[in-house]
């Protein structure tokens, strides 16, 4: 069987599994955004994620999985990025005791043209935006060029992370409006073949605070992720470790929670440009409340910087509670 059917077949059976394990929860649970960095270098590696502070009742299970299509545009004299990226996640989430809780998650990203060119540039003038140069380029390209000496071109249908995830976290304080708690990840990423073919393995600690009063929600990490002697594609250097910081507010309207995020992720590369350089997104989300499971729509765009993050992503995403 190849490494596509038994992808595809897990995902199918993460989506089919909810119906019949299902139980009821309260809204509140679902936590900001499940949503990872979408930045070129910080998606490539391990990055903490938004969390909630607040823990799960104790023997409750979350089961999830998303889609997510990305566009990468980034043009300086030093590098040009023209490229889609594609990511499959799945995961189970396990809250084993009224203080820990377990996360393991499975993530696959690959390159293949999700049309968001066109997508891309609609939505930059609908906002005012800069085309950055987008516009003077043929679309749907997969193609990277640097003075570092990094050449690829088309490679479309590459593999560019193939990792699995595993957070422990342990709960501080709980109360009705208050959560905190921290947690750490090991992360292990093998890509057996192709351009990006790499095994590496990181490690990141967070901390995560969480605030709701009635309809408002609000949730917050700290982050740091560690790795040793890796690199990109050719000799560039990854950091020994990088910060990160995510926000998350939610105006939830009876099935209806309204979200707004902004993750700053550190450099994570050891080059003279952009990349060196923080990465900032913004998130847009929509998500739809069900009896025992939630629907999640959401729009990344980059800022600040725009020439070391992902132009534009759209995520999918479904999340169940289990017994």
């Amino acid at each position: 069987m190849s490494p596509l059917s038994i992808r595809l077949i897990l995902l199918l059976f993460v989506v089919s599994a909810p119906n019949a394990f299902a139980t009821y929860t309260t809204f509140s649970d679902y936590g900001p955004l499940r949503v990872y960095a979408q930045s070129p270098a910080q998606t490539a590696s391990l990055t903490p994620l938004l969390r909630s502070g607040f823990a799960l009742a104790n023997g409750q299970k979350e089961l999830y999985i998303s889609a997510t299509a990305a566009s990468v545009w980034a043009e300086t004299d030093d590098y040009f990025a023209d490229y889609y990226h594609n990511t499959l996640s799945a995961g189970l989430q396990w809250q084993f005791s009224d203080n820990w809780m377990l996360d393991a998650n499975y993530q696959w990203r690959f390159s293949a043209d999700n049309h968001l060119d066109s997508v891309t540039v609609w939505f930059h003038d609908a906002l005012g935006y800069s085309q950055n140069g987008r516009g003077d380029t043929a679309k749907h390209q997969n193609q990277i060029f640097s003075s570092d000496g990094i050449h690829q071109t088309e490679f479309s249908g590459e593999t560019l992370n193939n990792a699995f995830n595993l957070y422990l976290g342990y709960q501080l304080f709980q109360n009705a409006s208050h959560g905190l708690s921290i947690g750490g990840s090991l992360y292990y990423n093998t890509v057996d073949s192709g351009p990006f073919a790499n095994n590496n393995f990181e490690q990141a600690l967070q901390l995560n605070y969480s605030y709701r009063h009635n309809r408002h929600h609000f949730h917050s990490t700290l982050g740091i992720s560690f790795r040793q002697d890796e690199e990109v594609l050719t000799d560039i250097s990854y950091n020994d470790y990088a910060l990160m910081y995510g926000l998350s507010y939610e105006y939830q309207v009876e099935r209806h929670g309204l979200l707004i995020e902004v993750h700053h992720y550190q450099g994570v590369l050891e080059t003279d440009n952009d990349f060196s350089k923080s990465s900032n997104e913004v998130l847009l989300g929509y998500r739809y409340y069900l009896d025992n499971s939630a629907v999640e729509f959401t729009i990344i765009e980059n800022f600040l910087n725009m020439d070391n993050s992902t132009d534009i992503a759209f995520t999918l995403g479904y999340r169940a509670k289990l017994e």
